[in-house]
């Protein structure tokens, strides 16, 4: 019989694109563990982010709420920490809740924001500070400097628990081996050395190499953040064996790679051959769309940022070579996926736990020649990888491959319902199994995708806002400034190479998308609070 109150061990990785792991087709990246997890369960096909960008979606992830509700609208905006969480809920139901790894809920770095106050107009006057949004912040603003790089510089520095309903955090946030917090505090203090050589000014430039962002990390396997975050991961699951073996526990044990920068350490280096690696089937396209033309004219004139966070167009060879480097970067956390498994059936966890993985968002990795993140929703960034496996001594455990449309929305619901937990007013997830842990479809015939940019580009001038709808023969995106947009047949053209957004035949199609997600947006509209009365 299935126990009333599962574990929960679930696996987040950073920037991470669903054909980027055998069990989901990819003849090339070794994931034999990840692979497992989904031979023995679930796998989710058509599994999409409710905002491709990595503040956002991990909101979204803790929520079970789409970004313009629980107010992560873009990165820079921190979750407000009166937001409920579904660890917020499981642990008011005696569950030991912890997060280990990259939490990212609150900005890293202390840039200021690329949206530019707004100016008075002649004869106005400012709102004064504590005016100055729509909503009065009651919170202490330091509350919201708990994740900067600058915080952690301090040596007493400590996130206030519980943080977003995790009562123990490990914090190694950041990316590559630029990781800072918790992990950082322990590599200087048990490998000083390693600690004075990390990150991009000491990184060694392979001759080999031409890609940007790519260099040879110092850091041994053995204390490179993926390392830590595993090892952290195993050691609290002997712990909780040791001392609270009869309390329900709900783990996230997510990695910051292997979003750029590329640096696989040690062997996984040289792992995979950049001349083996296939490129995007869209990269050799011949006519491209006007966003791309727009990112691969302003590499030829040299003035794309190579060394940041936002999309860039690249050559042949350098998605070569970044495919290759990330493919290195996935076996890494797959290996230590396996260590961490193998603690978990040592310790007799595995017979009731429910383990699920899954990423923030994918990368365009080369898809139309370009790389990274931002409002390009193709199909290698807003597709994630999912999968739920059910614990070895449940009936409920079954192998099997899910093609219903699934948002990020839907595993907190999912991970309530199966710990019998009703979620709380406002949440806008469907669960996607059984409280008793069978598979049950989404019944979503579409899912909506937000995303708002702090930066105006792609020849927009406004800060880009778009707005997409996957349906499971079509994705149409509508950009918020200018009269274009993008509508593809995903049955027919899977590689989104052809844009019917201007086609006459497309029309019908076109206005019957707009009706659909209109009806989404209202569908994801804000219900809480709850009316307390008629009048």
């Amino acid at each position: 019989m299935t126990p009333a109150r599962p574990n929960f061990l679930i696996f987040i990785t950073d920037q991470h694109r669903a054909d980027h792991l055998g069990c989901y087709g990819n003849p090339i990246v070794r994931t034999p563990h990840v692979d497992r997890l989904a031979g023995d369960g679930v796998r989710f096909e058509r599994a999409y982010v409710a905002n491709p960008v990595c503040m956002p979606n991990r909101s979204s992830l803790l929520t079970g709420r789409m970004p313009s509700v629980h107010g992560v609208r873009g990165n820079g905006i921190p979750l407000p920490l009166e937001t409920v969480t579904f660890a917020d809920l499981l642990a008011e139901s005696g569950y030991r809740t912890a997060l280990i790894g990259k939490s990212h809920f609150q900005p890293l770095e202390d840039h200021p924001s690329m949206l530019p106050p707004p100016v008075p107009g002649p004869g106005m006057a400012p709102p004064p500070a504590s005016l100055a949004e729509a909503r009065r912040d009651t919170v202490d603003p330091a509350l919201y400097r708990q994740e900067l790089r600058s915080s952690w510089e301090h040596p007493d520095h400590r996130l206030r628990l519980p943080y977003y309903g995790f009562q123990e955090v490990v914090y190694c946030n950041n990316h590559a081996d630029e990781c800072f917090g918790d992990y950082l505090r322990w590599l200087q203090r048990e490998h000083p050395e390693s600690a004075a050589r990390m990150g991009r000014e000491h990184g060694m430039r392979d001759p080999r190499y031409v890609a940007p962002q790519a260099w040879r990390t110092h850091l041994g396997e053995e204390v490179y953040p993926t390392h830590y975050v595993a090892s952290q991961a195993m050691t609290w699951l002997a712990r909780h064996a040791r001392q609270r073996a009869e309390q329900p526990f709900a783990l996230v044990c997510s990695f910051p790679d292997p979003h750029h920068p590329w640096t696989p350490p040690g062997r996984y280096w040289d792992m995979y051959d950049p001349a083996a690696m296939p490129l995007p089937a869209s990269m050799p396209q011949a006519e491209h769309p006007r966003h791309v033309r727009w990112l691969r004219e302003e590499r030829e004139r040299g003035q794309a940022a190579l060394d940041g966070p936002r999309m860039f167009a690249a050559s042949e060879r350098e998605v070569r070579e970044m495919i290759a480097l990330t493919y290195g970067m996935i076996t890494n956390v797959d290996d230590r996926i396996g260590m961490v498994m193998q603690t978990l059936r040592a310790v007799g966890a595995d017979e009731n736990t429910v383990v699920v993985f899954t990423s923030d968002h994918g990368d365009l990795m080369g898809d139309h020649g370009i790389v990274l993140k931002g409002p390009l929703h193709y199909q290698g960034l807003v597709r994630v990888p999912l999968i739920w496996r059910e614990p070895a001594r449940t009936q409920a455990r079954q192998s099997c491959v899910r093609n219903d449309l699934v948002s990020a929305i839907d595993l907190p619901a999912s991970i309530l319902q199966r710990a019998g937990i009703m979620p709380s007013n406002g949440s806008q997830g469907r669960s996607l199994v059984t409280r008793q842990g069978a598979p049950c479809a989404s019944g979503r015939d579409a899912v909506l995708i937000e995303e708002n940019q702090q930066r105006a580009f792609l020849g927009f001038d406004q800060p880009v806002k778009v707005r997409t709808v996957v349906t499971s023969s079509h994705r149409m995106s509508v950009f918020a400034e200018g009269d274009w947009g993008e509508l593809y047949d995903l049955e027919r053209d899977p590689h989104e190479l052809r844009n019917l957004w201007d086609e006459p035949e497309a029309r019908a199609l076109k206005l019957e998308l707009m009706t659909r997600l209109v009806k989404l947006q209202i569908e994801h509209a804000e219900t809480s609070p709850r009316p307390a009365h008629r009048a």
